[in-house]
């Protein structure tokens, strides 16, 4: 069986070295972790993690908490996306993941508190759930290592989206091409939404827009069948809008298909625009016009700041880490200014 000691005498570093690469440790060079770590998998070293989890209390395993109100899963292309950069980066530092099972949790009257401490999770990341839920609060304000995605609580790492700086640039943009009667179909109420919606209302007051009440509607989040009947109502109205602003790019899709069972085009008739920047927006015809969110950087600090709250607890600082994103021009919001 390979040794700590083995693995020393191959790489010419002493055994507390290799000790501390193969742990993750920051005190080692990242040159000279991925050489251990390369020259242990080569020569087949196994640790014994029982015993590595006693010696250091940990089981370098971390929970991820996500239920989306969707039940879309890892369909839901945002999510998925970030969680998969969050994976990739967790595992590149020693660490696994394990979903937890909201179901089977509640099955066994066990609160997510207990689960967790149940399953020794070093630290958990919560993303997409009902953060109103008690189970969540009580989890939220354990002493449990925890970083939020995309919901703001007191001493805790959140990473967000720039959703505020997002909304004004799609919002900018739709008035740069001259578009003076602006709907927003917004997600069901969220720290995102409300984010979102506020600087919709601040940008369309600085720009001197007025905001009709009946051009800001609702529709809970990748919910094709209900921006379907919404955009319907919106072209029904006496003075109907001349772009729509959907809660995300899988939720515009119900809308241009309401569009379509008009008989009129998208842009041509009129604008769309989406949120998130999801992949299959880009091949659409036309390519949708939408706000990319930068999921592989959220789901990269996301990692490294959880892991390092977890070795570093003296040293990191509780922050909240805005992510910008970048406006998608796209196809679908047509230039209507006057030539």
């Amino acid at each position: 069986m390979v040794s700590l000691k083995d693995i020393s005498e191959a790489t010419n570093v002493s055994i507390a070295t290799v000790s501390k690469a193969l742990n993750g440790h920051n005190d080692v060079s990242a040159e000279t972790r991925e050489k251990i770590r390369r020259t242990a998998m080569e020569m087949g070293y196994l640790p014994n993690f029982a015993a590595q989890a006693l010696k250091t209390n940990r089981s370098y395993d971390l929970g991820i908490l996500f239920m989306d109100e969707a039940h879309s899963g890892l369909t839901h292309d945002y999510y998925a996306a970030l969680l998969d950069s969050f994976k990739r980066t967790a595992e590149s530092m020693g660490f696994d993941l394990t979903f937890i099972n909201g179901n089977k949790v509640r099955s066994n009257n066990m609160s997510y508190l207990a689960h967790v401490k149940y399953r020794g999770f070093d630290g958990v990341c919560i993303a997409c759930v009902d953060f109103n839920d008690p189970d969540v609060l009580e989890l939220v304000r354990s002493d449990i290592p925890i970083v939020t995605i995309d919901h703001t609580f007191d001493n805790r790492i959140v990473v967000v989206s720039d959703n505020i700086s997002g909304m004004r640039d799609l919002v900018r943009y739709c008035y740069d091409q001259g578009h003076r009667k602006i709907a927003y179909i917004h997600g069901l109420d969220s720290s995102v939404t409300q984010a979102r919606l506020t600087s919709y209302y601040k940008t369309c007051q600085e720009l001197g827009l007025p905001v009709r009440d009946e051009y800001v509607r609702e529709a809970p989040y990748r919910n094709t069948d209900e921006t379907y009947r919404q955009t319907l109502e919106l072209l029904d109205l006496k003075d109907p809008p001349t772009c729509i602003l959907y809660p995300d790019d899988f939720a515009s899709f119900g809308g241009m298909n309401a569009i379509r069972s008009r008989g009129l085009s998208v842009p041509e008739d009129i604008s769309v625009a989406g949120y998130d920047g999801i992949r299959i927006g880009r091949h659409l015809f036309p390519r949708l016009t939408t706000i990319w969110q930068n999921t592989e950087e959220m789901g990269k600090i996301a990692a490294q700041q959880l892991i390092s709250l977890i070795e570093n607890p003296r040293t990191t600082f509780v922050e909240t880490k805005v992510v910008p994103g970048k406006l998608y021009e796209g196809e679908t919001v047509r230039n209507i200014n006057v030539i």
